[in-house]
């Protein structure tokens, strides 16, 4: 059993108002997740919180011809993280897609207060290993995962502690299989929490 998350990371992709039910681009079942998380929180000694900010005139939105509707607009409570997800031990705050002009999926694209990105933040904390849950499994969560892999990180996604929006039914689905071709490890937030399968496919990778 592995209860030793030393070099590893918990990244929460994006848990926002807007994209729980009754937000402005809300995902089934968004919110559930919120629990999920919280169980997994105090695993792990660094928690990283991301955020869609954009301006209100940004590029994705469908006043500027984008495919959405206006959502985490800087400021308000939309843009807010879910007012259960425990935020007590969150290390490091990033945002994305914070200027008009320019739109973002994968978090390695956001910044911290003091304007380093995911893989800078990563780097100084010597992490090797991260875990990915959020919002949206197509989309924020699959962007980053491929990144995170493309960047060398043992990925991980924990398939329970996220939701996808499913433009196409199948979408969540599909996003599930490209994170497993590309090299992420699918498992259950009870599978992290027991430690099932983790130790055997690090010796498996490190051979």
């Amino acid at each position: 059993m592995i209860n030793d998350f030393q070099n590893s990371a918990l990244i929460l992709v994006d848990i926002q108002n807007d994209f729980c039910p009754g937000g402005a681009l809300a995902v089934e079942e968004g919110d559930q997740i919120v629990e999920v998380v919280n169980r997994l929180i105090p695993q792990f000694p660094l928690v990283i919180s991301t955020q869609d900010w954009h301006p209100a005139n940004h590029v994705s939105f469908k006043a500027q011809g984008g495919p959405w509707p206006p959502h985490c607009v800087q400021g308000t409570r939309g843009a807010e993280l879910h007012p259960s997800l425990n935020t007590e031990t969150i290390a490091h705050y990033l945002r994305k897609a914070s200027s008009p002009e320019k739109d973002d999926y994968s978090e390695f694209e956001g910044k911290d207060e003091q304007g380093r990105s995911l893989d800078q933040v990563l780097k100084a904390e010597k992490v090797k290993r991260i875990f990915a849950v959020g919002l949206a499994t197509d989309y924020c969560v699959l962007a980053t995962v491929l990144d995170g892999l493309k960047l060398g990180y043992e990925v991980v996604a924990v398939t329970d502690a996220m939701r996808a929006v499913n433009v196409e039914p199948e979408d969540g689905d599909r996003a599930m299989g490209r994170m497993s071709e590309a090299g992420a490890l699918l498992v259950s937030s009870d599978e992290v929490l027991q430690g099932v399968g983790l130790a055997g496919e690090a010796a498996r990778r490190a051979t």
